[in-house]
Protein backbone atom coordinates (compact mmCIF):
# COMPACT_ATOMS: atom_id res chain seq x y z
CA UNK A 1 0.00 0.00 0.00
CA UNK A 2 2.51 2.42 1.36
CA UNK A 3 4.72 1.48 -2.30
CA UNK A 4 1.41 2.52 -4.32
CA UNK A 5 1.29 6.23 -2.44
CA UNK A 6 4.64 6.66 -2.90
CA UNK A 7 4.86 6.11 -6.71
CA UNK A 8 1.38 8.09 -7.20
CA UNK A 9 2.91 11.56 -5.45
CA UNK A 10 6.44 10.85 -7.39
CA UNK A 11 4.24 11.04 -10.78
CA UNK A 12 2.39 14.16 -9.74
CA UNK A 13 5.42 15.97 -8.61
CA UNK A 14 7.27 15.07 -11.76
CA UNK A 15 4.51 16.55 -13.87
CA UNK A 16 4.21 19.97 -11.96
CA UNK A 17 7.26 20.88 -11.59
CA UNK A 18 9.42 23.63 -13.92
CA UNK A 19 12.74 23.66 -14.64
CA UNK A 20 14.92 26.66 -12.92
CA UNK A 21 16.46 29.22 -15.00
CA UNK A 22 18.92 32.02 -14.15
CA UNK A 23 18.60 33.66 -17.87
CA UNK A 24 16.24 36.52 -18.50
CA UNK A 25 13.24 35.91 -20.38
CA UNK A 26 14.22 37.68 -24.10
CA UNK A 27 10.93 39.38 -24.02
CA UNK A 28 11.62 41.08 -20.74
CA UNK A 29 11.47 44.99 -20.57
CA UNK A 30 15.38 46.01 -21.08
CA UNK A 31 16.31 49.32 -18.95
CA UNK A 32 18.23 51.74 -20.37
CA UNK A 33 21.68 51.67 -20.45
CA UNK A 34 23.34 55.32 -19.77
CA UNK A 35 27.28 55.21 -21.50
CA UNK A 36 29.81 56.21 -18.46
CA UNK A 37 32.33 57.33 -21.43
CA UNK A 38 30.70 61.11 -22.56
CA UNK A 39 32.21 62.52 -25.92
CA UNK A 40 33.05 66.19 -24.60
CA UNK A 41 31.98 69.33 -26.92
CA UNK A 42 34.14 71.09 -29.10
CA UNK A 43 34.40 74.67 -28.48
CA UNK A 44 35.18 76.70 -31.21
CA UNK A 45 36.01 80.13 -29.39
CA UNK A 46 39.03 78.62 -27.01
CA UNK A 47 41.41 79.36 -30.48
CA UNK A 48 39.86 82.72 -30.78
CA UNK A 49 40.42 83.75 -27.18
CA UNK A 50 44.12 82.70 -26.92
CA UNK A 51 44.78 84.65 -30.09
CA UNK A 52 43.04 87.49 -28.82
CA UNK A 53 45.07 86.95 -25.26
CA UNK A 54 48.76 86.33 -27.13
CA UNK A 55 47.85 89.50 -29.52
CA UNK A 56 47.30 91.67 -26.40
CA UNK A 57 50.15 90.66 -24.64
CA UNK A 58 52.11 90.90 -27.25
CA UNK A 59 50.80 94.11 -27.94
CA UNK A 60 51.49 95.47 -23.78
CA UNK A 61 55.17 93.86 -24.06
CA UNK A 62 55.56 96.18 -27.34
CA UNK A 63 53.98 99.21 -25.59
CA UNK A 64 56.48 98.78 -22.25
CA UNK A 65 59.30 97.91 -24.05
CA UNK A 66 59.00 101.08 -26.43
CA UNK A 67 58.23 103.67 -23.11
CA UNK A 68 61.09 102.36 -21.50
CA UNK A 69 63.51 102.47 -24.40
CA UNK A 70 62.72 105.47 -26.27
CA UNK A 71 61.21 108.89 -25.28
CA UNK A 72 58.09 110.20 -26.88
CA UNK A 73 59.94 112.59 -28.96
CA UNK A 74 62.14 109.52 -30.81
CA UNK A 75 58.56 107.39 -30.99
CA UNK A 76 56.86 110.57 -32.43
CA UNK A 77 60.06 110.86 -35.38
CA UNK A 78 60.43 106.71 -35.91
CA UNK A 79 56.64 106.58 -36.79
CA UNK A 80 56.51 109.92 -37.98
CA UNK A 81 56.78 108.44 -42.09
CA UNK A 82 54.39 105.26 -41.05
CA UNK A 83 51.48 107.43 -39.72
CA UNK A 84 51.35 109.70 -42.97
CA UNK A 85 51.46 106.96 -44.86
CA UNK A 86 48.38 105.45 -43.62
CA UNK A 87 46.62 108.96 -45.38
CA UNK A 88 48.01 108.71 -48.40
CA UNK A 89 45.64 109.34 -51.05
CA UNK A 90 45.58 107.09 -54.33
CA UNK A 91 44.63 109.54 -57.79
CA UNK A 92 42.05 109.33 -59.67
CA UNK A 93 44.51 108.60 -62.75
CA UNK A 94 45.35 105.22 -61.09
CA UNK A 95 44.50 101.90 -62.08
CA UNK A 96 41.71 99.95 -60.83
CA UNK A 97 44.08 97.50 -58.94
CA UNK A 98 45.98 100.17 -57.81
CA UNK A 99 42.78 101.97 -55.84
CA UNK A 100 42.05 98.70 -54.51
CA UNK A 101 45.51 97.50 -53.21
CA UNK A 102 45.80 101.19 -51.81
CA UNK A 103 42.31 100.57 -50.35
CA UNK A 104 43.47 97.21 -48.86
CA UNK A 105 46.50 99.12 -47.23
CA UNK A 106 44.61 101.89 -45.93
CA UNK A 107 42.73 99.75 -44.21
CA UNK A 108 45.35 97.76 -42.57
CA UNK A 109 47.05 100.68 -41.49
CA UNK A 110 44.74 102.26 -40.26
CA UNK A 111 44.26 101.21 -37.38
CA UNK A 112 48.01 100.49 -35.89
CA UNK A 113 48.56 104.67 -37.10
CA UNK A 114 45.88 105.48 -34.77
CA UNK A 115 46.57 103.69 -31.91
CA UNK A 116 50.36 104.94 -32.21
CA UNK A 117 49.14 108.21 -32.55
CA UNK A 118 46.88 107.54 -29.34
CA UNK A 119 49.47 106.12 -27.21
CA UNK A 120 51.86 109.31 -27.66
CA UNK A 121 49.06 111.77 -26.82
CA UNK A 122 48.25 109.21 -23.94
CA UNK A 123 52.05 109.34 -22.73
CA UNK A 124 52.67 113.04 -23.33
CA UNK A 125 49.78 113.41 -21.15
CA UNK A 126 50.90 111.39 -18.39
CA UNK A 127 54.63 112.83 -18.91
CA UNK A 128 52.83 116.33 -17.86
CA UNK A 129 51.61 115.12 -15.00
CA UNK A 130 54.58 113.41 -13.78
CA UNK A 131 56.63 116.63 -14.95
CA UNK A 132 54.78 118.60 -12.39
CA UNK A 133 55.44 116.68 -9.62
CA UNK A 134 59.43 116.16 -10.25
CA UNK A 135 60.58 118.99 -11.33
CA UNK A 136 60.86 122.70 -10.54
CA UNK A 137 57.40 124.60 -10.79
CA UNK A 138 59.05 127.10 -13.23
CA UNK A 139 62.14 127.83 -15.06
CA UNK A 140 62.52 130.46 -13.43
CA UNK A 141 62.27 130.26 -9.77
CA UNK A 142 63.23 133.80 -8.98
CA UNK A 143 62.56 137.40 -10.69
CA UNK A 144 64.99 138.94 -12.89
CA UNK A 145 67.36 140.94 -10.74
CA UNK A 146 67.45 144.91 -11.22
CA UNK A 147 70.11 146.76 -13.29
CA UNK A 148 71.65 147.95 -10.39
CA UNK A 149 72.27 144.63 -8.90
CA UNK A 150 73.53 142.47 -11.77
CA UNK A 151 77.35 142.44 -9.79
CA UNK A 152 75.70 141.07 -5.96
CA UNK A 153 75.75 137.41 -5.50
CA UNK A 154 73.34 135.47 -4.45
CA UNK A 155 73.73 132.93 -1.54
CA UNK A 156 70.97 130.14 -1.39
CA UNK A 157 70.63 129.00 2.50
CA UNK A 158 68.87 125.73 3.63
CA UNK A 159 67.13 125.76 6.53
CA UNK A 160 67.01 122.44 8.03
CA UNK A 161 70.32 121.59 10.09
CA UNK A 162 71.40 124.84 8.72
CA UNK A 163 69.68 127.85 10.26
CA UNK A 164 66.85 125.72 12.22
CA UNK A 165 66.47 122.19 14.01
CA UNK A 166 63.09 120.31 14.21
CA UNK A 167 62.77 118.05 17.31
CA UNK A 168 59.83 116.07 18.27
CA UNK A 169 59.23 114.68 22.12
CA UNK A 170 55.98 113.01 22.88
CA UNK A 171 55.04 115.59 25.79
CA UNK A 172 55.47 118.57 23.84
CA UNK A 173 55.03 117.78 19.87
CA UNK A 174 57.07 119.14 17.70
CA UNK A 175 59.54 122.75 18.68
CA UNK A 176 61.51 124.07 16.21
CA UNK A 177 65.34 125.50 17.29
CA UNK A 178 67.09 128.65 16.42
CA UNK A 179 70.83 128.07 15.44
CA UNK A 180 73.74 130.08 17.75
CA UNK A 181 74.81 132.73 15.62
CA UNK A 182 72.03 133.17 12.96
CA UNK A 183 70.38 136.79 14.20
CA UNK A 184 73.81 137.85 13.43
CA UNK A 185 74.89 135.74 10.53
CA UNK A 186 71.65 137.18 8.50
CA UNK A 187 71.79 140.79 9.12
CA UNK A 188 75.72 140.75 8.81
CA UNK A 189 75.12 139.34 5.25
CA UNK A 190 71.97 140.50 3.89
CA UNK A 191 73.36 144.47 2.54
CA UNK A 192 75.99 142.25 0.51
CA UNK A 193 73.98 139.36 -0.74
CA UNK A 194 70.72 138.63 -2.18
CA UNK A 195 69.73 136.16 0.53
CA UNK A 196 67.27 133.22 -0.34
CA UNK A 197 66.20 130.35 0.81
CA UNK A 198 65.48 127.13 -0.52
CA UNK A 199 64.04 124.14 1.29
CA UNK A 200 62.92 121.01 0.37
CA UNK A 201 59.79 120.87 3.22
CA UNK A 202 56.57 121.92 1.99
CA UNK A 203 55.97 125.71 2.24
CA UNK A 204 53.21 125.61 5.03
CA UNK A 205 56.32 124.17 7.19
CA UNK A 206 58.59 126.74 5.78
CA UNK A 207 56.40 130.10 6.21
CA UNK A 208 56.09 130.03 9.97
CA UNK A 209 59.45 129.10 10.80
CA UNK A 210 60.94 132.09 8.56
CA UNK A 211 58.10 134.40 9.60
CA UNK A 212 59.46 134.17 13.37
CA UNK A 213 63.02 133.65 12.18
CA UNK A 214 63.37 136.44 10.07
CA UNK A 215 61.78 139.26 11.48
CA UNK A 216 63.60 142.15 9.28
CA UNK A 217 63.15 140.85 6.24
CA UNK A 218 66.90 139.82 5.37
CA UNK A 219 66.06 136.72 3.15
CA UNK A 220 64.57 138.02 -0.07
CA UNK A 221 62.95 134.84 -1.35
CA UNK A 222 61.62 131.54 -0.05
CA UNK A 223 61.43 128.11 -1.82
CA UNK A 224 59.92 125.43 -1.07
CA UNK A 225 59.63 121.38 -2.29
CA UNK A 226 57.75 122.88 -5.21
CA UNK A 227 60.80 124.33 -6.30
CA UNK A 228 62.89 121.83 -6.36
CA UNK A 229 63.39 118.46 -8.16
CA UNK A 230 62.52 114.70 -7.77
CA UNK A 231 64.77 112.04 -8.58
CA UNK A 232 65.89 109.19 -7.20
CA UNK A 233 63.25 109.23 -4.40
CA UNK A 234 64.63 112.47 -3.16
CA UNK A 235 64.42 116.26 -3.84
CA UNK A 236 67.38 118.29 -4.78
CA UNK A 237 68.11 121.90 -4.77
CA UNK A 238 68.15 122.96 -8.75
CA UNK A 239 70.18 126.09 -8.95
CA UNK A 240 70.61 126.43 -12.35
CA UNK A 241 66.53 127.70 -12.40
CA UNK A 242 66.89 130.08 -9.82
CA UNK A 243 67.43 132.72 -12.99
CA UNK A 244 70.80 134.13 -11.59
CA UNK A 245 73.71 133.96 -13.14
CA UNK A 246 75.80 130.48 -12.01
CA UNK A 247 79.01 132.16 -11.33
CA UNK A 248 77.64 134.24 -8.51
CA UNK A 249 75.35 132.12 -6.50
CA UNK A 250 76.85 130.05 -3.00
CA UNK A 251 74.62 127.64 -1.74
CA UNK A 252 75.39 126.83 1.62
CA UNK A 253 74.17 124.14 3.64
CA UNK A 254 74.64 121.24 6.24
CA UNK A 255 74.26 118.44 3.35
CA UNK A 256 75.33 120.47 0.61
CA UNK A 257 76.63 118.29 -1.71
CA UNK A 258 73.89 115.74 -0.76
CA UNK A 259 70.89 118.08 -1.67
CA UNK A 260 72.34 119.75 -4.68
CA UNK A 261 72.67 119.00 -8.27
CA UNK A 262 75.54 121.67 -8.50
CA UNK A 263 78.34 120.69 -6.20
CA UNK A 264 80.77 123.36 -7.69
CA UNK A 265 78.66 125.87 -6.12
CA UNK A 266 78.28 124.49 -2.92
CA UNK A 267 79.64 125.47 0.48
CA UNK A 268 79.25 122.27 3.09
CA UNK A 269 79.10 123.11 6.68
CA UNK A 270 78.78 121.07 9.92
CA UNK A 271 75.14 120.04 10.00
CA UNK A 272 73.65 121.62 13.48
CA UNK A 273 72.43 119.08 15.95
CA UNK A 274 71.26 121.47 19.01
CA UNK A 275 74.69 121.49 20.32
CA UNK A 276 75.08 125.02 22.35
CA UNK A 277 78.69 125.92 21.65
CA UNK A 278 78.38 125.90 17.79
CA UNK A 279 79.72 129.28 15.90
CA UNK A 280 79.56 127.59 12.14
CA UNK A 281 77.60 130.56 11.14
CA UNK A 282 79.72 132.95 12.48
CA UNK A 283 82.99 131.21 11.87
CA UNK A 284 81.73 131.75 7.83
CA UNK A 285 81.12 135.23 8.07
CA UNK A 286 84.40 136.36 7.74
CA UNK A 287 84.72 134.19 4.30
CA UNK A 288 81.34 135.21 2.77
CA UNK A 289 82.05 138.95 3.41
CA UNK A 290 85.51 138.80 1.36
CA UNK A 291 83.73 137.19 -1.40
CA UNK A 292 80.74 139.95 -1.54
CA UNK A 293 83.68 142.99 -1.16
CA UNK A 294 85.82 141.32 -4.02
CA UNK A 295 83.59 139.95 -6.03
CA UNK A 296 85.51 137.22 -7.81
CA UNK A 297 84.60 136.96 -11.40
CA UNK A 298 83.63 133.03 -10.74
CA UNK A 299 82.97 131.86 -7.65
CA UNK A 300 83.44 128.09 -8.60
CA UNK A 301 87.07 127.71 -9.27
CA UNK A 302 87.02 129.39 -5.53
CA UNK A 303 85.36 126.99 -3.93
CA UNK A 304 87.27 124.62 -5.77
CA UNK A 305 90.28 125.50 -4.24
CA UNK A 306 88.74 125.00 -0.54
CA UNK A 307 87.96 121.16 -1.62
CA UNK A 308 88.13 118.75 1.36
CA UNK A 309 88.50 121.83 3.86
CA UNK A 310 87.03 123.76 6.58
CA UNK A 311 86.29 126.41 4.39
CA UNK A 312 85.79 128.80 7.54
CA UNK A 313 88.81 127.59 9.08
CA UNK A 314 90.72 127.27 5.80
CA UNK A 315 90.21 130.24 4.52
CA UNK A 316 91.51 131.87 8.53
CA UNK A 317 94.55 130.21 7.81
CA UNK A 318 95.10 131.40 4.59
CA UNK A 319 93.94 135.19 6.01
CA UNK A 320 96.98 134.61 8.43
CA UNK A 321 99.47 133.67 6.04
CA UNK A 322 98.64 136.69 3.56
CA UNK A 323 99.01 139.02 6.70
CA UNK A 324 102.54 137.33 7.55
CA UNK A 325 103.46 137.61 4.04
CA UNK A 326 102.62 141.01 4.08
CA UNK A 327 104.41 141.92 7.01
CA UNK A 328 107.94 140.26 5.75
CA UNK A 329 107.24 142.41 2.51
CA UNK A 330 106.88 145.94 5.00
CA UNK A 331 109.94 144.82 6.93
CA UNK A 332 111.86 144.25 3.78
CA UNK A 333 111.16 147.19 2.48
CA UNK A 334 112.36 149.18 5.59
CA UNK A 335 115.31 147.54 5.08
CA UNK A 336 116.03 148.84 1.86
Amino acid sequence: MSRIVRSRILSYLSKNSKPFSSSTSANSPKEPTISSVSTPEKKPWGILKYGIFGAFTGLAATVGYATYAYTSEEIDIKTKAFRESANRNIGDDASSLEKLGGLFYSVATTVPAKSVELYLDLRRTFEEHVRGFTEPSSEKLLPDLPPQEKQIFTLVLDLNETLVYSDMKRERGWKTFKRPGVDAFLQHLAPFYEIVMYSDQMSTYVDPIIERLDQKGCIRYRLSRSATRYQEGKHYRDLSKLNRDPSRILYVSGHALESSLQPDNCVPIKPWKMEADDTTLLDLIPFLDYVARHRPTDIRPVLESYKGHDIAKEFTERSKETQRRIQEQKQQGRLW
